[in-house]
């Protein structure tokens, strides 16, 4: 399955080389023209319609990870986040470095050696180290250097009812939601841009967005799903099973409302669940694409995912399929006209 190979690859942002290389393999054959942008953003076009609207479908291709910052005398490794992590969940999780995938194991400083008021406190980055099993810096330097990336070892797995559990859910779900897409006939023109650097800060897409003019910019999202317990209702940003959730606004991007109507009335039309995102937290790559060259509209719509941002995030396969659905459904009905 493609989503269980874009998952596995590495991805960190600022070396998105691996997922980058999938995408390009994946389009050979099925777009007119594909590059690589300075930047490392990739931009596949299929215009076949010189009387139809142009779209973007866009999504990034990097992930949350860490990158080596120093090694310790005693050869432990010290590392910094790349994207936003919250270092509660890291203890014990095991990880790859480098080029090499040498494996490693975050860890700290054991329960029964901590002062009863250290534990009241969550631990933070400061506090943890990897351990790749060497006993001194000079052996561990032989494996490991400062600059090397850091990513999760984490497997996709299928499990339970329907359900999908993989890293980097958020968001290569939304790249191959587009280059499943890609692969069809479509019924418009459409320009699919992969971008880098999401995570830190939308910089691949603020390159991208300059560069291809367009009558509409979808963004494609992994985004929060807070379904659990102990969390109250209205700060549930989505559900899973509930369908694709489409943003009405976000940190970085208030939608066009008559698009975002107009995706709900082709949901309804064609009997796909949909579901609004209840929050306004995070944000994506629309928040360059909005304010690009003169302006360009945008909607939002995304496949719920639990614990993003972790070495495991869980979606539905039921969510992901109807994501693509409703997708495609929506250009078709703005190829058709009345829509942009």
């Amino acid at each position: 399955m493609l989503l269980e190979k874009l998952t596995n690859a590495c991805g960190i942002s600022g070396n998105e080389k691996e997922v980058r290389n999938i995408i390009l393999e994946e389009l050979k054959g099925h777009v007119e023209d594909i590059r690589v942008d300075r930047m490392g953003n990739v931009i596949a076009k299929k215009h076949m319609h010189s009387d139809k609207p142009h779209v973007i479908v866009t999504a990034h291709m990097d992930e949350v990870g860490f990158m080596v910052k120093g090694i310790d005398n005693s050869g432990l490794i010290r590392f910094a986040p790349i994207g936003g992590v919250d270092p509660r969940i890291l203890v014990s999780k095991v990880v790859l470095i480098g080029k090499d995938r040498i494996p490693g194991v975050i860890g700290a400083k054991a329960v029964h050696m901590t002062k009863p008021e250290e534990r009241k406190k969550a631990l933070t980055l400061n506090d943890l180290y990897i351990d790749i099993g060497c006993g001194n810096q000079k052996d561990t330097e032989k494996y490991v250097s400062v600059g090397d990336y850091i990513a999760f070892d984490s497997k996709y797995t299928e499990f339970g009812n329907n359900r999908i559990k993989a890293k980097a859910l958020d968001n290569r779900v939304g790249c191959e939601i587009i280059i499943d897409l890609m692969k069809k006939e479509l019924p418009l023109n459409v320009t699919a841009i992969f971008t880098v650097q999401e995570e830190v800060g939308l910089r691949g897409a603020e390159v991208a967005a300059n560069q291809v003019d367009a009558d509409l910019a979808i963004a494609i999202e992994g985004t929060t799903c807070s379904d659990v317990s102990d969390i109250e209702p209205h700060m549930q940003a989505t559900e899973l099973d509930k369908g694709p959730a489409i943003s009405i606004m976000d940190r970085t991007s208030i939608y066009n409302r008559s698009l975002v109507d107009s995706l709900v009335v082709t949901a309804k039309e064609n009997n796909i669940p949909w579901q609004y995102r209840r929050t306004s937290f995070g944000g994506n790559d629309a928040g360059k694409f909005h304010t690009a060259l003169g302006g360009t509209k945008c909607v939002s719509l995304a496949v719920p995912c639990r614990y993003i941002h972790s070495p495991v995030s869980v979606l539905s396969k039921d969510d992901f399929m109807n994501t693509k659905a409703l997708l495609l459904k929506y250009l078709e009905k703005i190829s058709e006209g009345g829509v942009l």
